[in-house]
């Protein structure tokens, strides 16, 4: 019987409800009024200072509940349950019209996004397939083409609700098209391993 098997497909989590509404709540009210810091793709979009979990007894509360689900992840990536640690958390603020262009987070390998507030439609996170990369250099491209998993350029994000949670792999290219509605909130992050072991050839990382 034939069959269409999805080789080295990329995973991604999402952690619907990962975060109670108290801390939510607290995470929004302290840290939102904090996002002074301009970003050069939009100038209705801000960010707080890069932050740490002991910069805050709240982001020591996320940081207990993420913890696992970064090791759970990480399963995935590397084959292994392992510790994982929060290397930097950042506030975004986008307002309406604003938008994030696209791009990765280097010098990590789990990245996330929890979300603080409603998420508009249109402000949904998209990702996207690298520039380049191994395909073809020749497209098909018209309104009669169905577009699918193997052929798509980007694939936009289920609809987020507050206290969402998203894992992905930090190389994975992502944006934010321009927001058409109220404010966007969200809280991310990256995390980095313990440590990586290739056959006795061990590197180690600290957060």
């Amino acid at each position: 019987m034939d069959e269409v098997i999805s080789l080295f497909p990329t995973p991604f989590f999402r952690a619907p409800g990962a975060v109670p509404e108290p801390l939510r709540q607290g995470l929004l009210a302290h840290f939102s009024a904090e996002a002074r810091q301009e970003n050069n793709a939009s100038s209705q979009l801000s960010h707080t200072r890069m932050l740490r979990p002991s910069d805050s007894p709240l982001l020591i509360e996320l940081a207990q509940l993420l913890t696992p689900k970064l090791s759970e992840f990480g399963a995935h990536m590397f084959g292994e349950r392992m510790p994982w640690s929060l290397k930097e958390m950042w506030v975004n603020v986008l307002d309406e019209g604003g938008r994030q262009a696209m791009h990765n987070h280097a010098n990590s390998f789990i990245s996330g996004v929890l979300y603080l507030t409603p998420t508009h439609a249109s402000s949904r996170t998209v990702f996207m397939k690298a520039p380049g990369g191994n395909d073809f250099a020749f497209k098909n491209d018209h309104p009669g083409m169905v577009t699918g998993p193997f052929n798509a350029d980007k694939w936009i994000s289920p609809q987020p609700s507050p206290g969402d949670l998203v894992l992905f792999p930090s190389y994975l290219m992502h944006a934010v098209p321009p927001n058409e509605g109220g404010q966007r909130i969200t809280l991310a992050f990256n995390a980095i391993p313990a440590r990586l072991d290739s056959w006795g050839y061990t590197i180690g990382f600290t957060g």
